[in-house]
């Protein structure tokens, strides 16, 4: 397909009429009148060869091709926006901008809430947008790049991506205070008899993949989207659960619960910063990814993993 022959003003075009799937909200969307919508339209439907809006009674329904291109859109225009917002110079002081980085709840509590301090005390016009990481971050990591900033996650997870490194953390385990029948360490036969509470993300894949390794398989009994919850989750129970040591740090005491080492050498946890190459010498990425190095190298600098007294 020759590029050079389209217009790139139909995407704009093509994403308010896919979403709003009416004519004259699409035009009112964009500021275009209605028949100036409609010829988009009939452009989009000649290089398409397809309607798709379809008319169904009273409104307008999407063709098979239209639903597919719904979502394509969306990160077309994502990427577009963010190519034609690069610059050659930025300044944080002056500028005004939002970053959205995807990331856990563990990441944004450990490391965002640092970065989000320091952004705030140099770059008062920045903002910043966490975001869950979506399901589908193994399967479609291209795509989940192109349209954000960057991707807090440790190594181990995705590849092929620049990455610039953040800080270590470790793999701690978490007992009630009370626990029945685990004194001051977890043995092997524990981990297999005792119910869990795991994180349900996918992308803790390197220490589970050393348990099953060891021949450990979890008995979970609950599962939850979040890395917080898991004290509260253990609390009172004959549960256990796998949890970064700065996070536990943070959380033991909001619960009633202890933390002890794993009984074998667990894995390291590298969290990183990943982004598209479509970002790397954009102006504003490269100071956001010097920025999150920077208070990255603070927390090494400044606090060791804590570890169970």
């Amino acid at each position: 397909m020759n590029l050079s022959r389209l217009d790139l003003n139909l995407v704009v075009a093509l994403r308010s009429l896919l979403e709003e799937r009416n004519v004259t909200r699409a035009g009112q969307r964009v500021g275009l009148s209605q028949p100036a919508m409609s010829a988009a339209l009939a452009r989009l439907r000649r290089h398409f060869d397809d309607d798709l809006l379809a008319r169904v009674g009273g409104h307008y329904e999407l063709t098979a091709l239209g639903q597919v291109l719904l979502d394509r859109t969306a990160t077309a225009y994502d990427v577009l926006e963010r190519l034609f917002a690069s610059q050659a110079d930025f300044d944080p002081v002056s500028e005004s901008r939002e970053f959205k980085l995807i990331a856990s709840d563990y990441a944004v509590a450990v490391f965002g809430t640092e970065l989000a301090r320091v952004v705030h005390e140099e770059a008062p016009g920045i903002r910043l947008r966490f975001t869950q990481p979506p399901t589908t971050i193994v399967d479609d990591t291209a795509t989940l790049l192109s349209t954000t900033d960057g991707l807090l996650m440790p190594h181990g997870v995705v590849s092929d991506f620049p990455a610039t490194d953040l800080y270590q953390d470790r793999w701690v385990f978490l007992v009630a205070n009370d626990h029945p029948s685990v004194e001051d360490r977890l043995t092997r036969q524990d981990l297999a008899r005792l119910p869990w509470v795991t994180y349900q993300r996918t992308y803790d894949a390197p220490a589970v993949r050393q348990l099953g390794m060891l021949g450990v398989e979890p008995r979970v009994e609950v599962s939850v989207d979040s890395f917080q919850l898991l004290p509260l989750l253990v609390a009172g129970t004959r549960r256990i659960a796998l949890i970064q040591a700065r996070l536990a740090c943070l959380m033991t005491p909001l619960a009633a619960v202890r933390v002890l080492e794993p009984p074998y050498e667990a894995v390291p946890l590298r969290e990183a910063m990943w982004w598209h190459p479509v970002h790397t010498h954009d102006a504003a990425h490269i100071w956001l990814r010097e920025t999150a190095a920077r208070v990255g190298r603070r927390m090494a600098d400044g606090l060791d993993t804590p570890r169970p007294s």
